[in-house]
């Protein structure tokens, strides 16, 4: 099965945490605060989502 994992090609990476800015252009850090923006917007749907599964259990469990 490793083999397999090895055989597929893998996903760029398009932005790491704490890389040099330095060589970018406008245009490709606009693109990453895009990026990023909609990232923390998924995050944040997520949290939400999980905090209502949450306390819909509580809920459940206290009466």
């Amino acid at each position: 099965m490793a083999m397999e994992d090895d055989d597929r090609p893998r996903k760029k990476i398009s932005h790491e945490i704490g890389q040099d800015l330095s060589l970018l252009s406008v245009e490709e850090l606009t693109d990453r605060i895009a990026m990023l923006s909609a990232e923390v917007e998924r995050l944040r749907e997520a949290m939400t989502k999980k905090r209502a599964s949450k306390e819909a259990a509580n809920s459940f469990f206290k009466s």
